[in-house]
């Protein structure tokens, strides 16, 4: 494996490489979820990069950014073990420019769900993005479910911009318990993570009602609250693949978006139906 800060140096090793390259964007903290983009990237390409970079642009003044989890000594281990071809590894000040030509997302789908309460949020997720895949040059490029606004927006960016690069969705991966893999879950305490349970509980449930046939979303969402109730909640929202709001859910093209506090922790999950 090739572990690799340098932009210039990234370049020009990627202008020898051949076969077909895949791309797994990551902020490290390496878990599961993160081993089975990289998985699917080894089985499906020739050459497979990793970047490892706590995107900056994309935390709202007072988040986590300055506490977000940094391990980049067991990651580049992770890595390696992955038979990771490329690790990248930049610094932010490589990557941004003062007053740079800036990408933004779009309006109607980037300032509700996750971008309500944080609106620049997906502005700064498109930007690094964007960036990334000019330097990488990716053939393809692999984003998890777990974050579904992310990954349509994602898309979006993709084709708007008439990029040629093929996006693929990975499923969640969960612990044992149900509670969806997330680098912010290290934040939760042992009762905090007991509590947290109650989001997949939620989908669960949500799950089933749907197979007995209940599809009103007013219904669905009234059942997920009462057992999310002793969380904080931020939304619970029916979308379709578009993110469009839907009143009933339909099969193959609907999502479930929750967006909860666990303590002081906020963790998002959801259900693709």
């Amino acid at each position: 494996m090739r572990v690799i800060k340098d932009i210039h140096e990234l370049i020009e090793i990627r202008k020898n490489l051949h076969g077909k390259v895949g791309f797994v964007p990551t902020m490290g903290a390496l878990h599961k979820g993160h081993l089975s983009l990289i998985e699917q990237s080894k089985k499906q390409n020739d050459v497979t990069i990793v970047s490892i970079f706590v995107n900056p642009t994309q935390f709202l003044e007072g988040e986590d950014f300055e506490k977000y989890p940094r391990k980049d000594v067991a990651d580049m281990d992770i890595c390696k073990r992955m038979d990771v071809d490329i690790l990248f590894m930049p610094n932010h000040k490589d990557i941004y420019f003062e007053d740079e030509v800036c990408i933004k997302a779009p309006k109607n789908k980037s300032y509700i769900l996750e971008g309500y309460k944080r609106p620049t949020h997906f502005d700064g997720v498109l930007r690094v993005v964007l960036k990334l895949f000019h330097l990488i040059k990716p053939n393809v490029a692999y984003f998890g479910k777990k974050d579904a606004q992310q990954l349509y927006l994602i898309k979006k960016m993709v084709l708007d911009l008439f990029l040629d690069i093929k996006i693929v969705a990975v499923d969640t991966v969960r612990e044992e318990s149900g509670l969806a893999l997330s680098s912010r879950n290290e934040y939760l305490s042992h009762e905090d993570r007991k509590k947290a349970l109650l989001i997949s509980e939620s989908l669960k449930h949500c799950a089933k009602s749907i197979m007995k046939g209940i599809f009103r979303v007013d219904i669905l969402k009234a059942e997920m609250f009462d057992i999310l109730k002793p969380l904080d909640i931020e939304y619970v929202e029916f979308v379709d693949r578009d993110f469009n709001t839907i009143e009933s859910v339909q099969k193959q093209n609907s999502i479930v978006l929750v967006a909860v506090k666990v303590g002081t922790t906020r963790l998002i999950d959801n259900l693709w139906i």
